[in-house]
């Protein structure tokens, strides 16, 4: 089982979901520490390690090593806004 580390932007951006969204990212982050590489993520192109998946309106980046997976980003998966800021 892997550790789960979230980023400081990533995890006030979970605080401030509504109810349902907030099950819904924290259920995909749990399944996480069990299967880093499930088969509806993506790897990013041009940051290596990088993947991300999709939950509802909703997009997760993050990256995997030996033992943990690295929240990195999360946001609206409607627009690129969650790619800018994770290019930041």
């Amino acid at each position: 089982m892997y550790k789960i580390d979230i980023s400081r932007a990533a995890g006030q951006i979970i605080k401030a979901l509504p109810p349902k969204q907030y099950r819904q990212i924290v259920a995909t982050i749990l399944s996480l520490r069990e299967n880093p590489a499930p088969s509806d993520s993506k790897q990013l192109s041009g940051d290596a390690g990088y993947h991300h998946v999709d939950i509802g309106e909703h997009r997760i980046i993050y990256r995997f090593d030996k033992d943990k997976v690295n929240i990195a980003v999360i946001g609206n998966r409607n627009d690129d806004e969650v790619f800018k800021r994770f290019a930041q």
